[in-house]
């Protein structure tokens, strides 16, 4: 495991963040260099919050850099080291880790959680002063990804303690439409359903009323809203409480896209980073 370009260290910066050159790391599980972005706090010497993201690629069209910049500026967020991982294969790399979904999507997300957990965030904790409060380190991500995200912070709470999910996919299911499906086979939800309670976790939902058109049970609700409230029910069955450790944003018009997601994003900093 070896970073290709080195990463400067923040002295001397100008701005309350800034961007550095693309980072590569070569990962074992994953079998390829794997690209992130790095954004470090200026003149602050820690410790730092994290922010891991995934689908580091889609940061311009997020925003990511200009609201943490006003945020910083403005003293609505915490000093916060963000990485941006890019993504390759999200069909495979994204997913339920162990569980991949009924056309075998999500079969290489094991190895995916294994290169965060194991080879990319010792490297982080190596190069810079990062809080090792599990509450002070934040995982998010939009629909695949944030998929990725809620199953990463699920099984690593200890390491995570907040999590962020647009427009999750929480529609992955072990089963076809037509094959049988009961809503009892998206498997997010059976994850947590199986689990035992205990997880010191916080969510941050966020489902748009035009993510899509789909609805599978004719409720006259889209699938990615019923799926992200349902996925809701089942974390309050197990102790936790809305509005306390879960935030629902459903927000009206919003579209399963960049310009949406990047809309809602200056909400999410502030309640992941603001304490």
């Amino acid at each position: 495991m070896n970073i290709v370009s080195k990463m400067p260290a923040p002295a001397g910066l100008q701005q309350p963040l800034a961007l550095l050159d693309l980072q590569k790391i070569s990962s074992n599980y994953l079998g390829r260099e794997v690209i992130f972005n790095v954004l470090v706090p200026a003149q602050h010497p820690g410790p730092w919050k994290l922010l891991l993201i995934n689908d580091g690629q889609d940061l311009e069209g997020l925003q990511l850099f200009k609201h943490m910049n006003k945020l910083a500026r403005q003293g609505e967020i915490r000093p916060t080291l963000v990485v941006a991982v890019h993504a390759e294969n999200r069909l495979q790399e994204y997913g339920v880790a162990g569980n991949p979904d009924y056309l075998q999507r999500g079969a290489k997300a094991s190895q995916y959680t294994f290169f965060v957990m194991k080879e990319l965030l010792p490297l982080i904790e190596g190069h810079f002063p990062i809080s090792n409060r599990a509450s002070d380190r934040v995982i998010a991500g939009c629909s695949l990804g944030g998929l990725s995200a809620f199953d990463i912070a699920w099984n690593y709470a200890a390491k995570f303690g907040k999590v962020g999910v647009f427009s999750g996919s929480f529609w992955w299911r072990n089963k076809a439409l037509n094959a049988g499906y009961t809503d009892a086979d998206r498997i997010a939800h059976h994850m947590v359903r199986v689990s035992k309670p205990g997880r010191k976790l916080e969510f941050w939902f966020e489902a748009g009323t035009e993510d899509e058109k789909s609805d599978r049970n004719n409720n006259g609700i889209i699938d990615a809203i019923d799926d992200t409230l349902d996925l809701i029910t089942e974390l309050v069955l197990k102790g936790y409480e809305l509005n306390k450790h879960i935030n629902y944003v459903e927000l009206k018009g919003g579209k399963h896209d960049l310009p949406t997601w990047a809309k809602v994003m200056p909400q999410f900093l502030i309640w992941a980073l603001k304490e």
